[in-house]
């Protein structure tokens, strides 16, 4: 255990952290692929873990399977063909295949002949566990769901969340150190989430750290006795933002859960979870709250966007580049710090004095949320539908005015027609921020 205090004077250590005899083993632990209840229905879910890919389904029993997602026959995608009485079958060919990845049919074949031993896809264990469906992508034998980073408060008494899922066309990295960077959020979210005149410095420590990542603590400065804030790092998908507020008996939680789909596509999983106020998170649609925290999103991804094409156009490692303060940077240093020492087998990483297969594609300002999403996408359909309804509806009303000149028939009808196009912009105003993300 690495226990580290501020002396009077912060310092910040950025000396090179050389590796050690431990790796950490990216695959041999667990990952978030989505929700619940953000899983299709009836259809194959394909997706990347650096690239590699994997495609999700439910059986006869709806129970959860999940292959590589490439058929033996000819490397077509599995994902792009359908589920047939709880088997998976490739658009390609036909050629079907069950939970534990063995060909059961294949459509050229004779009956009477005996499928090919190597007509099989490899399976991979997958699990439901907090409302989010986890993959173990590494050696089946030792996956142990007791290993998942759970939220412990998440479903006790008086506790509300929500959650909510976004694709980022971005390396994990920045993500990752943007999420543990508490000082950011009074003047990248001013207006929004924060205020500039609370910017300030932060008093921070890591408390512990290892090869499993590391916990820490701020707080504010401007004022004495500040309530200490938890912000952990959870190697390698969980960035976990947690305190109490004493004097009221409440707590709050912001989980982040990383995904890497690719060398420059990652998901993010936000689930945020209180106590007090919880009626705000009862009665507002879970649409609506993404659509306000989209906003945020788009405040951070330029910052990310320019910041990595930046540091791969120079070419340089991070501590030539970056000027870390250690009241503002202690917990972003740490986690690059972390990479130098545990992280030498992840496929595309960015540690603060070493790299591999990081990349300088140029990447669009653009968010993936509305497809990703269960709530946001059914939302979305029906303002499509709503919009030309109003319309309609606006137009007979008009015609009805003009034909009862005079009446107070005609009153009602423009009214309520002036009504109706007001519907119909407000159901256009939410498409449009529906399709922007």
């Amino acid at each position: 255990m690495i226990v580290n205090t501020f002396p009077s004077t912060p310092q910040l250590n950025t000396e090179p952290i050389l590796a050690t005899e431990q790796t950490f083993n990216w695959k041999n632990c667990w990952y978030p692929v989505c929700f619940v209840r953000d899983l299709p229905p009836n259809r194959p879910y394909g997706f990347s873990i650096y690239d590699e890919p994997f495609v999700l389904f439910r059986n006869q029993h709806q129970q959860l399977v999940c292959l590589r997602d490439r058929c033996p026959h000819r490397a077509a995608k599995l994902s792009a063909g359908q589920i047939i009485d709880g088997k998976i079958e490739c658009l390609y060919h036909g050629w079907q295949f069950g939970s534990d990845g063995q060909c059961a049919h294949i459509p050229q074949l004779a009956a009477d002949a005996k499928i090919p031993a190597n007509a099989c896809v490899k399976s991979f264990p997958v699990t439901e566990c907090q409302g989010m469906i986890w993959l173990w992508p590494g050696e089946a034998e030792i996956a142990d769901e007791e290993c998942i980073p759970t939220i412990p408060n998440l479903y006790q008494p008086g506790f509300v969340h929500s959650d909510k899922i976004t694709e980022l066309p971005c390396n994990i990295g920045y993500v990752i150190e943007h999420m543990l960077d508490p000082a950011h959020i009074h003047i990248t979210h001013r207006g929004n989430q924060g205020n500039r005149k609370k910017a300030q410095p932060l008093e921070m420590e890591i408390i512990e750290s290892s090869i499993e990542g590391f916990r820490g603590r701020f707080r504010d400065t401007k004022l004495p006795n500040q309530t200490w804030r938890n912000l952990d790092f959870v190697a390698p998908t969980l960035a976990h933002l947690h305190f109490p507020i004493p004097e009221r008996g409440w707590f709050f939680g912001q989980a982040f859960y990383f995904f890497p789909l690719g060398q420059d596509r990652c998901r993010i999983l936000t689930r945020s979870y209180r106590n007090f106020v919880t009626w705000q998170v009862k009665l507002t649609p879970r649409w609506q709250i993404h659509l306000n925290q989209n906003k945020i999103l788009l405040e951070d991804l330029p910052q990310w966007l320019g910041q990595q094409q930046e540091v791969e156009r120079l070419g340089e490692n991070l501590r030539e580049i970056y000027t870390p303060l250690p009241t503002c940077d202690t917990f972003a240093i740490a986690y690059r710090q972390w990479l130098d020492q545990f992280g030498v087998a992840l496929p595309f990483y960015r540690g603060y004095t070493t790299s591999k297969g990081t990349s300088s594609a140029k990447m669009e300002l653009s968010l993936k949320h509305t497809e990703l999403c269960s709530s946001c996408h059914r939302a979305y359909q029906v303002t499509k539908q709503l919009k030309p309804t109003f319309v309609g509806i606006a137009i007979a009303l008009a015609a009805l005015a003009i034909i009862t000149d005079g009446s107070w028939l005609q009153i009602a009808a423009v009214s309520a027609s002036v009504s109706a196009v007001i519907a119909a912009f407000i159901a256009q105003k939410l498409q449009t921020e529906f399709e922007l993300y």
